[in-house]
C-alpha cells in the first residue's frame, strides 16, 4: 500500500507540474528560433555556417562578404528581434504605436531632435560600399522574418508585427548611441537654471567646478561686465531684460527639458575604462589591451558577442544588435577598445523672437521651418504635433510646455551633420591590418566622439581621439546656452591632425577612463567639463605602475578592482572630526582604519557612501536639487577651505560633516548591511519591467564599486541602485589572441524563455570571461543558411 500510495503521489504530482509547465513549454517551443539544422532564405548567393557555443557566442563563416553581413542580420534576429524593434522604434519616435499614450511625450521629444531624419541622411551619405553592407543586414534580418519564424514573446505581448527594414534603420540606433554619449546639454541646462535661480555666475563656477587643469582655459572665455554679454542685457546667453514676466519661466523650463532627458535613468551618466600596455611591459613581450563599457544596466544586454568571418574579414568582438559589423575588439592583426571621450559636440542657442513670427538672426529675421509628424496611438487617437527647425538645428524647448516669458532654445549639435560617415569607421577597422589603415579609417569618423586605444601583432600601441569637434568663437566657452543672433556660431571643425594621436609612448601605456586626455600645453578646446573625475584613470595609472610586467591575469584583476580614491580625498576630514554620539564615533575609527576598497562585502563601504551621500546634500538650498553628489570637487573644496552654503546652515562646513555622518547612520542603521546589499544593478527589460512578467525578465544582483572605482558601480543617491556598470568587458593578449577574453553583463539572447538569455551574468558578477576564440570553440548548435533554389 505504501508504495501503491506512493506511486499515486508521485503520478498526481507529474500531472500538476506537467499542467503548471504546459504553457511554459509551449511559450518556449513557439517563441525560441531554430539554431541547427538548415534554413533557406531568399538573398543568399551561398551557404553561410552559423556556430553557436554552449554559451551562445556566435560564429558567422560566409564564402562572401555580401552574405557575411546578410547572416548578421540573420543571426541578431534569430537572438534580438524584439530588442532591435523597440530600438529603431525608439529612434523613429513610434513608442506610442505600442505602449499607448503614455508613451506619446516620448515620442515627441524624440521626433522633435530627428534622430530617424539624421539616420536618412547619413545613409544617403555614406559610400556605396558601406551603403552595401548596410543593405545586405537589413536584407538579411527581412529574409529572416518572412521565413516565418517564431517570434520573441513581446511581439505576441504586444500584438505587434514586425515590420520590414531599411537602411536608416539600421543606422539609427547608432544616433541614439551618440545621443546618450553626448551631455553637454544638461550641464548648460543645468547652469542656465541655477543663473534662473538668481545665482550668480561666480557661485555657479564653485558649485560646478571645471575639469582640474581646465580652470585657466576657461577663463579667456567667461564674460565679463564690459562685454559683449551685458550690452545687450544678456549674461551668458540668458535674456535678463524685457523678455520675461517671471524670471522662474526659465528655471521652469530648464527643469522640465532636464526631466525629459533623465526620464530613463539609464541615459544619465556614462563612462568606460581602456587601457594598452606596450610588449616591453608584458610578460609575453607583445602588448595587452583591455576595455570595459560602462553603459546602462540592462536585459537583454547592450552588446552580442560575435565573430565574422569572410574572405575579407575575420573580426571578433562585442556587435550591437540592430547595426552591422563588429564594434569592439580584434582580428588577425589589430585589436582596439574605445572610451567615450567625453567632447562638448553640443550648445543651445537662445533665440530671440517667439511663436510664429521667427526669430532674429545676424540682423534679420528668419522664419521656422517647420514639418509636421504623426504620432499614431494603440490606445487613442493620433497625435500631431508641429517641429520647429532653425540654422542650429530644432528648437528644443517645444517639447515642454512653454513657460510664459521664456525664450525657444535650439540644439546644436554634431549628430545632425548630415554627411555622418562613422559607420565606415568601424567597416574599415573590422578589416584594418596595421597602425597607418586604422588611422585612415577613423578619418571618416564623427559622432560620438570617442578615445580610441590600438595593439597590433607588430608590437605597436597606440591611442587617438576621434569625432567631428567643433571651433568656438573666443568668449564662446560651451558652458552656458548662448544668443542664437548668429554672433556665436561654430567656427567649423578641428582637423583631424589637430585631435590628440600618440603612438608607442614612452612609458609604455595609454589609459582612458573619460577623463582629460590632453595636457595643459594642447592648444585646442575639446571639453572644459568631461566626462568623469581623474580618480579612475589616476587608479588604472597606480596598479600599472606597481608592476614591472603584465599579463592577462593582472589585466582581469584590474579591471574588478573596487578601490575608490575618494575615500583618499575625504580621510582628512574624517581625521578632523569629532563625532558625539558614541555610534558616530565608532564608526569614523572604523572608517579611518578602512583602506577604501568598496567590496560588495564590505560594511564600511556601505557607511562611507552613505556619507558621501549625505555630505552632497550641502548646496541643496540654493540648487533646488537633494543631491549634488555628481560634483565632489565643489564638496571637498567646501569642506577644506568652507562655503557659503555652510554658513547659511549656521555650522561651519566641518560640523556639517560631523553631522553627516550621523544621518548615514540614521540611514543605514548603527549595524549597517554589506555594500553589496545596499548596492544593487537592476538590470530591466525596456517593456515587461513593471508588469508581472519582471518576474522572468529582470534581474536584480549585488555589486561592489562606485561612481570612481574602476570596476564601476555608478548609483542613484536616493536609493544606490545602480544603473550604470561595465556592460561588457575584454582583454586580448596579442602574443596569444586566442587566449583572449571577453564577456557581457547578461547574455546572448533576448528572449527570457532562453537558456541563454542570462547565463552570463553570474560569470561576469564572479569576475570571470569567456574565450576569445575565432577556432577551437565548442559547437553547441550549427545552423547552415543556404539560398532559395
Amino acid at each position: 500500500m505504501r508504495v501503491r500510495g506512493l506511486r499515486w503521489l508521485v503520478a498526481v504530482a507529474a500531472l500538476l507540474l506537467l499542467g503548471a509547465a504546459g504553457p511554459f513549454l509551449w511559450w518556449r517551443y513557439a517563441t525560441l528560433p531554430a539554431l541547427s539544422g538548415s534554413l533557406h532564405l531568399a538573398g543568399l548567393t551561398d551557404h553561410v555556417v552559423v556556430e553557436r557555443e554552449p554559451s551562445g557566442v556566435v560564429h558567422i563563416r560566409a564564402r562572401n562578404d555580401r552574405d557575411l553581413f546578410f547572416a548578421q542580420g540573420v543571426v541578431h534576429a534569430q537572438d534580438r528581434l524584439w530588442q532591435m524593434e523597440f530600438q529603431r522604434r525608439i529612434g523613429a519616435g513610434r513608442l506610442a504605436e505600442v505602449l499607448g499614450s503614455d508613451a506619446v511625450g516620448k515620442d515627441r521629444y524624440l521626433r522633435t531632435w530627428g534622430f530617424y531624419r539624421a539616420a536618412e541622411a547619413a545613409y544617403e551619405h555614406i559610400s556605396p560600399e558601406a551603403r552595401a553592407v548596410v543593405d545586405a543586414y537589413a536584407e538579411g534580418i527581412n529574409a529572416y522574418v518572412a521565413s516565418d519564424p517564431p517570434l520573441p514573446p513581446e511581439f505576441r505581448l504586444l500584438r505587434v508585427k514586425p515590420e520590414p527594414w531599411s537602411g536608416p534603420d539600421v543606422l539609427v540606433w547608432s544616433k541614439l548611441m551618440a545621443y546618450n554619449l553626448a551631455d553637454n546639454r544638461r550641464s548648460e541646462l543645468r547652469r542656465y537654471r541655477l543663473l534662473a535661480r538668481g545665482l550668480s555666475p561666480e557661485r555657479i563656477a564653485t558649485l560646478m567646478p571645471l575639469y582640474p587643469g581646465e580652470e585657466l582655459r576657461a577663463q579667456a572665455g567667461l564674460p565679463t561686465p564690459g562685454n559683449r554679454f551685458s550690452s545687450q542685457s544678456v549674461a551668458l546667453g540668458f535674456p535678463l531684460s524685457g523678455t520675461a514676466e517671471d524670471p522662474g519661466a526659465f528655471s521652469r523650463q530648464a527643469e522640465a527639458l532636464l526631466a525629459l532627458d533623465a526620464t530613463n535613468r539609464q541615459h544619465l551618466p556614462r563612462a568606460s575604462n581602456n587601457w594598452v600596455v606596450h610588449g616591453s611591459r608584458s610578460e609575453s613581450g607583445l602588448p595587452l589591451l583591455a576595455n570595459d563599457v560602462h553603459l546602462g544596466m540592462q536585459i537583454p544586454s547592450t552588446w552580442h558577442l560575435m565573430h565574422l568571418k569572410s574572405p575579407g574579414f575575420d573580426v571578433i568582438g562585442a556587435s550591437l544588435p540592430g547595426l552591422p559589423v563588429v564594434i569592439i575588439g580584434r582580428n588577425r592583426d589589430i585589436a582596439w577598445g574605445v572610451t567615450n571621450l567625453a567632447a562638448d559636440v553640443e550648445d543651445l542657442y537662445v533665440l530671440t523672437g517667439r511663436g510664429d513670427d521667427g526669430y532674429v538672426y545676424k540682423g534679420e529675421t528668419r522664419a521656422f521651418e517647420t514639418r509636421e509628424e504623426t504620432i499614431l496611438v494603440n490606445d487613442g487617437a493620433p497625435v500631431t504635433i508641429r517641429v520647429r527647425e532653425t540654422v542650429y538645428g530644432p528648437v528644443i524647448s517645444d517639447v515642454v510646455d512653454d513657460p510664459v516669458g521664456a525664450p525657444p532654445i535650439a540644439l546644436r549639435w554634431i549628430g545632425h551633420d548630415r554627411d555622418d560617415t562613422t559607420f565606415e569607421t568601424f567597416l574599415g577597422i573590422n578589416r584594418a591590418r596595421n597602425w597607418d589603415e586604422f588611422r585612415v579609417a577613423m578619418d571618416r569618423y564623427v559622432a560620438p566622439g570617442q578615445n580610441f586605444v590600438y595593439a597590433d601583432r607588430d608590437g605597436h600601441i597606440g591611442y587617438l581621439a576621434s569625432g567631428r569637434i567643433p571651433r568656438r568663437r573666443a568668449g564662446h566657452t560651451g558652458l552656458y546656452p548662448v544668443p542664437g543672433d548668429g554672433d556665436w556660431d561654430w567656427l567649423g571643425y578641428l582637423r583631424r591632425s589637430e585631435l590628440p594621436v600618440r603612438v608607442d609612448p614612452p612609458e609604455g601605456f595609454v589609459v582612458t577612463a573619460n577623463h582629460r586626455i590632453t595636457g595643459p600645453d594642447y592648444p585646442h578646446q575639446l571639453s572644459l567639463e568631461w566626462g568623469a573625475e581623474p580618480y579612475r584613470a589616476e587608479r588604472i595609472g597606480q596598479l600599472l605602475r606597481a608592476h614591472p610586467k603584465h599579463d592577462l591575469a593582472s589585466m582581469q584583476v584590474l579591471q574588478q578592482d573596487t578601490l575608490t580614491l575618494l575615500y583618499r580625498e575625504l580621510r582628512p576630514v574624517l581625521e578632523a572630526m569629532t563625532p558625539v554620539t558614541p555610534s558616530a564615533r565608532h564608526w569614523r575609527q572604523r572608517l579611518l582604519a578602512w583602506n577604501g576598497d568598496a567590496s560588495a562585502d564590505s560594511t564600511e563601504s556601505s557607511v562611507f557612501h552613505a556619507w558621501y551621500t549625505a555630505l552632497s546634500t550641502l548646496p541643496s538650498r540654493e540648487t533646488g536639487t537633494d543631491y549634488w553628489n555628481g560634483y565632489p570637487r565643489f564638496l571637498l573644496r567646501a569642506l577644506r577651505e568652507g562655503d557659503s552654503a555652510c554658513e547659511r546652515r549656521g555650522m561651519s562646513c566641518l560640523a556639517f560633516a560631523t553631522r553627516a555622518l550621523e544621518r548615514a547612520l540614521d540611514r543605514v542603521g548603527e549595524d549597517p548591511p554589506p555594500w553589496g546589499d545596499l548596492h544593487r544593478a537592476h538590470l530591466s527589460h525596456a517593456v515587461l519591467t513593471h508588469t508581472p512578467l519582471a518576474v522572468l525578465s529582470d534581474r536584480v544582483v549585488s555589486l561592489g564599486g562606485s561612481h570612481y572605482t574602476v570596476n564601476v558601480g555608478w548609483y542613484w543617491p536616493e536609493d544606490w541602485v545602480v544603473y550604470h556598470g561595465p556592460t561588457y568587458r575584454q582583454v586580448i593578449d596579442m602574443a596569444a589572441p586566442e587566449q583572449s577574453l571577453f564577456i557581457v553583463a547578461g547574455g546572448q539572447s533576448g528572449n527570457w524563455l532562453s537558456n541563454n538569455y542570462a547565463d552570463q551574468l553570474p560569470l561576469w558578477l564572479a569576475g570571470e570571461y569567456l574565450p576569445m576564440r575565432r577556432e577551437g570553440y565548442p559547437v553547441a548548435d550549427r545552423l547552415v543558411l543556404k539560398p532559395v533554389q
